[in-house]
């Protein structure tokens, strides 16, 4: 029998991590030009707003997140309902190339809980306003399954929380 190669063996995904992938995609339509909506997602205030109070993200080095996202690591706590902490979580910005009309901006996080956490946000015109996409793959080892759900209500928070916003005019004291 040939000797193993132990360190290119770990590297690849055992069977349990490959089936332990979940990917969750949310749309929604948002009354607001494509122009309007990529400028507001480029900021961490929008983060801030469409996320409470389910989730809350404060800044883990103690420094505040950029006004406006730049291409980077960030690593943020995080507090379910703004008070239990749930440990921590790297937010990773990128801004891939637009693709047929369409915009895209990545987070390709990860944290201890969370291995990968590889969300794509996805803009395109509709007609009177924003085709607007949040598609995120997940791969938690044996959490992943009550990850993936509980990524299905966070995202469907968050667009409920984008339409209040862009209803409002982009109050975000509303």
């Amino acid at each position: 029998m040939p000797p193993v190669n132990v360190a290119a063996a770990r590297a690849l995904p055992s069977d349990t991590e490959r089936v332990m992938q979940r990917t969750v995609t949310l749309t929604t339509h948002l009354a607001a030009p494509p122009e309007t909506v990529r400028q507001h997602v480029g900021t961490s205030r929008l983060l801030n707003y469409i996320t409470r109070p389910l989730i809350r993200f404060t800044p883990k080095a103690g420094q505040a997140f950029p006004e406006d996202w730049t291409p980077g690591e960030y690593k943020a706590w995080m507090w379910l309902f703004g008070l239990l902490p749930v440990g921590w979580q790297a937010i990773r910005i990128s801004f891939p190339e637009p693709e047929n009309a369409t915009q895209f901006i990545r987070d390709n996080g990860y944290g201890p809980l969370i291995k990968r956490w590889d969300h794509m946000i996805e803009i395109r015109s509709d007609g009177d306003g924003t085709h607007y996409t949040d598609r995120v793959i997940i791969e938690a080892g044996l959490l992943t399954p009550l990850i993936a759900a509980f990524a299905q209500v966070f995202y469907g928070h968050r667009q409920k929380r984008w339409r209040k916003l862009v209803n409002s005019r982009f109050d975000y004291t509303a």
